[in-house]
């Protein structure tokens, strides 16, 4: 054992530490974690070792397991330590098992009792403990083993275990919604907490839930605003503020909750207009937390409906970003700037010179940035310029990822916006020739058909000059390198369409030039492909219009060798050449005829050229031909696989037992034990039929109870799928969710959105310098004119064609209504089985938790005696979860924590008395309960439902070793 050292630590851990901080590479440093693991294995394993020094060996392994070696070994070891009764070491133990174990690890099962245990403990800190392991350790399946107590720590006195406990609860929502279904109402009470820290915390769950279904939080939106307002008021503590912002974090959420609930809702988006102008000019832009809350501010506006005032707030706000030296803040200026532009593209032409200078910054992150702004802004007057300076860009640059997003912007600009179709063939080509592998196949596709169909017109004279320069440019390009596949089977395709149909080239020159790309691309099997179609396709015209061919040498070796390939489709195409050269000049035009690559080709789906064929065979004796869906003993495809589908399971295996007849008895007594091969009958699971009994307005309560004899599985190994137990639980997350989509809404933009002239130039120090003219002719060319700041010349422009995107905006916005609507209630998700209103009593056994044996914390003589025993344990009150339906209690206690002096205003008014989204008021939980309560006899259910658990459970005297049978 090593001397003393600081902190509590021994000398031995500190020089560790100390050897791994001063290691000079990755390979002294795994060898020295390399001989701590061997020094680990030999005194872990020791006798009556001290608690402080397990301790400490805990805290070696962490260490180990944190540097990417394995620590295996010592996880056990760390479980141990949560059963410990010392705070130190149960705390040290949790923090150990967090970082070793995921939630699908075996040992899991080991630590789920001892979770239990200390989320009832009297000591906060151990609850603490406990809840933040519950968060990183508890999977779906161990849901339903803590969700009780997570419930009942909502109401806990410490406001740090409630913290916790909403947590927890939206861990559980993440990753079962399902199971936590009908708690979600615990985010809206825990919203009006006395806590600012808890109130904080539930703005994450809510958001998530937000996000799911907009419309049942709509009426949220007052309190929120409230919140947001006394927080940007400095109404809360001190210990929030952070770098003299006051509580910059909930604003951030809160700004966002808005953005969800004010998108494309009028009415709820002037409810924020107030408070987020406010916020955006009271903010401090000299520390990054103040310029986050301004960037989410202007999120927010980009988010709900326009208003010309907060507009004008956040362009402001935009140019503060854009001024700045920092890269980091002209980044989200123009991120911000391009969420503006989508309202008002005018926003944009008051930066034009910041965007310039953004564009030819060395920094590569800030000029994608600047890219994509400058895609969002593309119209047709500035389409060439934007696109030739991203192919600049693209040519520029190595990376796969960025030249393959880059390129396809390039060709959804230049499809949407090309001012002509020379100009789209030029700059189809020089996206193929730098970023051809990169580009989709349909985008080639495209190019043929365009350069097939022409302008579209009658005007045959400018058909055939866009068809000579493609031929042009194709026959310069082609003797380029390593030119993709994609764009040689384009050049391939337009030489032999057009290479010889203006005369200028010979048939001779261009089957040559065709000739040398597939010797070339020997090994590509499509480019070869293509090129002996373009071969056939210029002997053809050329037999067509009455001239002699002569093939040339190299074409007749090309040809004889695609005889004798190995792909059948170079073989057809050879012997199809072949035999078109020796036909006549008619046969040939009718076949292959000049320009007819456009032409519609009209299908005959019923096949009419057989009739004569189907007629003669008829007359012959042959058996006429029957539909498939009418012939008889056969079954279509569709029909057969939902047979399958359906019929499957009556050939796999099945675990219910036969139905047998229901008798009706009024009463059941209570069923001694049985062993564990015997079958118990159990109730049938009818809860939704009982749900619905429950709400409807008329229904029928029998006397009589049903049953039927079912195999008891619980606690049984399954032999097939993932070895695990079956729960004993029910489920009663089947209820339907209706969720509503909130989709991109359109907004209409203000007719007089920023309409007087400002005086912002982009630096004050550019105020007295002159501009750079090719600065001021590039704006100019990507701004469609000078800035606002300058005077436009009376005439000589055209007006610039309105985007589509914006009128189909206007006109959806005009046809639809101006405010969110009437928010539909949605339906109530079932209530919990086990919430009967009415703690029950259940007598003749005991329960014994499983997880207790199974760690050997319970003996098992104790465990038997439970189940002889007759005293009557009472069942947890549940209605506990939903008692505190009433917030009267809370009205105030919001208001007293965050004021700072008497007089201040309560933190929520009105959220105690608010409706919740069902319509309910303060009294609904009550309500519900009084409903429920009219159902079937339920606290029989209860009873009958809580002896089957024990007897499906717990062990009894003739199979004691249950757990070691099943786990061995």
């Amino acid at each position: 054992m090593g001397s003393q050292g600081g902190f509590g630590q021994s000398k031995e851990f500190l020089d560790l530490i100390k050897s791994i901080g001063e290691a000079r590479s990755k390979a002294e440093e795994d060898r020295i974690v390399i001989n701590e693991i061997e020094i680990l294995k030999k005194r872990i394993i020791e006798p009556d070792i001290p608690k402080r020094k397990m301790k400490e060996y805990i805290m070696r392994l962490v260490y180990v397991e944190m540097l990417g070696h394995d620590a295996s070994f010592g996880y056990i070891h760390a479980v141990k330590m949560t059963h410990d009764d010392n705070l130190h070491l149960k705390r040290t133990g949790y923090l150990a098992v967090t970082l070793f174990l995921n939630e699908d690890h075996d040992l899991i099962i080991l630590i789920v009792n001892t979770i239990q245990k200390d989320l009832k403990s009297d000591n906060y800190l151990v609850v603490c403990a406990a809840l933040n392991a519950v968060c990183k350790l508890i999977n779906e399946e161990t849901i339903p083993a803590v969700l009780p107590q997570v419930v009942d720590l909502l109401g806990h006195s410490k406001e740090a275990v409630r913290k916790k406990a909403v947590m927890a609860l939206h861990r559980f929502h993440q990753k079962s919604p399902s199971s936590v279904s009908h708690l979600v109402s615990n985010f809206r009470k825990r919203l009006c907490d006395n806590d600012p820290g808890v109130m904080g915390s539930t703005l994450c769950p809510l958001y998530d839930l937000i996000s799911e279904d907009v419309n049942s939080y709509k009426d949220l939106v007052v309190s929120f605003v409230s919140i947001l307002k006394q927080v940007a008021e400095r109404r809360l503590p001190k210990s929030y503020d952070y770098h003299q912002m006051p509580a910059p974090f909930i604003q951030i959420k809160l700004l966002k909750i808005l953005a969800l609930l004010g998108s494309g809702d009028k009415k709820a988006s002037e409810q924020m207009y107030t408070i987020v102008g406010d916020i955006m000019r009271k903010s401090d832009s000299s520390s990054n937390i103040g310029n986050a809350i301004l960037y989410e501010c202007i999120c927010c506006v980009s988010s709900i409906h326009p208003n010309p005032k907060v507009l004008d707030t956040a362009a402001e706000a935009v140019a503060k970003f854009l001024k700045n030296d920092s890269h980091n803040l002209k980044y989200l200026g123009i991120d911000a700037l391009g969420r503006l532009i989508k309202i008002s593209s005018e926003i944009a032409e008051q930066h034009q010179l910041a965007v310039i200078d953004c564009l030819e910054d060395p920094d590569d992150t800030l000029k994608r940035k600047t890219f994509e702004l400058l895609y969002k802004m593309t119209k047709p007057s500035n389409v060439e310029v934007i696109v030739d300076r991203m192919i600049d860009y693209m040519m520029s640059i190595n990376d796969n990822h960025s030249k393959t997003e880059i390129a396809s912007r390039c060709v959804e600009l230049a499809e949407q916006f090309a001012p002509s179709n020379q100009w789209f063939i030029q700059t189809m080509n020089k996206v193929f020739e730098h970023a051809g592998d990169l580009v989709n196949l349909k985008v080639a596709h495209n190019l043929m058909r365009l350069i097939a169909e022409g302008f579209g017109e009658e005007d045959d004279t400018a058909d055939s000059q866009l068809r000579s320069s493609a031929v042009e440019s194709y026959l310069r390009i082609m003797g380029e390198p390593k030119l993709p596949s994609a764009f040689l089977q384009v050049i391939c395709w337009v030489l032999g369409e057009y290479g010889t149909a203006d005369g200028k080239y010979s048939a001779s020159y261009i089957t040559g030039k065709i000739n040398d790309i597939a010797e070339a691309h020997s090994t590509d099997d499509m480019v070869k492909a293509y090129a002996v179609s373009a071969l056939m396709k210029v002997y053809s015209f050329e037999i067509a219009a009455g001239r002699k061919v002569d093939m040339l040498p190299e074409c007749q070796s090309f040809i004889e060798e695609l005889l004798a390939s190995n792909s059948t489709d170079l073989q057809q195409r050879a012997y199809e050449l072949q035999s078109v050269i020796g036909l006549d000049a008619r046969a040939v035009e009718n076949i292959i005829p000049m320009d007819a690559s456009c032409e519609d080709i009209v299908v005959d789906r019923e096949l009419s050229f057989l009739n004569g064929y189907v007629e003669e065979s008829l007359n012959k004796g042959a058996q006429p031909y029957i539909p498939e869906s009418e012939r008889s003993g056969a079954l279509s495809i569709s029909s057969f696989r939902v047979e399958e589908q359906h019929g499957s399971s009556g050939h796999s295996l099945r675990f219910e037992a036969y139905e047998l007849p229901k008798p009706s008895v009024p009463s059941r007594p209570p069923v001694p034990p049985v062993s564990s091969t015997e079958l118990v009958p159990v109730p049938e699971p009818t809860y939704h039929r009982e749900f619905h009994e429950a709400v409807a307005p008329k229904f029928s309560v029998s006397g009589t109870g049903s049953s039927e004899i079912k195999l008891r599985l619980d606690g049984v190994q399954k032999k097939w799928g993932k070895q695990t137990y079956s729960s004993s639980s029910p489920s009663t997350s089947d209820s339907d969710t209706y969720k509503t989509q909130n989709g991109a809404t359109q907004r209409d933009v203000p007719s007089n959105l920023s309409s007087k002239t400002r005086d912002v130039s982009y630096d004050s120090r550019r105020q007295q310098e002159e501009i750079n003219p090719e600065k001021q002719k590039l704006a100019a060319s990507l701004f469609g004119g000078v800035s606002k700041t300058e005077k436009r010349p009376a005439a000589g422009h055209k007006a610039s064609r309105p985007n589509s995107h914006t009128v189909d905006k206007s006109h959806a916005e005009k046809s639809g209504p101006s405010d969110g609507g009437v928010v539909k209630a949605s339906p109530q998700p079932p209530p919990d089985l086990l919430d009967m209103g009415e703690p029950t009593s259940i007598s003749n056994a005991t329960f014994v938790d499983p997880f207790k044996q199974l760690e050997g914390l319970l003996d098992l003589n104790e465990g038997t005696a439970a189940l002889g025993s007759s005293s009557a344990t009472k069942a947890p009150d549940f209605m506990s979860l939903y008692g505190d339906t009433s917030l009267s209690g809370q009205n105030m206690g919001t208001a007293d924590l965050l004021s700072t002096g008497s007089g201040d205003a309560n933190l929520i008014p009105g959220i105690s008395h608010a409706p919740d989204k069902n319509g309910h008021g303060t009294g609904g939980a009550v309500t519900l309960s009084a409903q429920l309560s009219k159902g079937p006899n339920t606290k029989e259910a209860l009873e009958k439902d809580a002896l089957v658990r024990q007897m499906g459970v717990n062990p009894t005297s003739q199979n004691p070793n249950l757990f070691k049978d099943l786990l061995g």
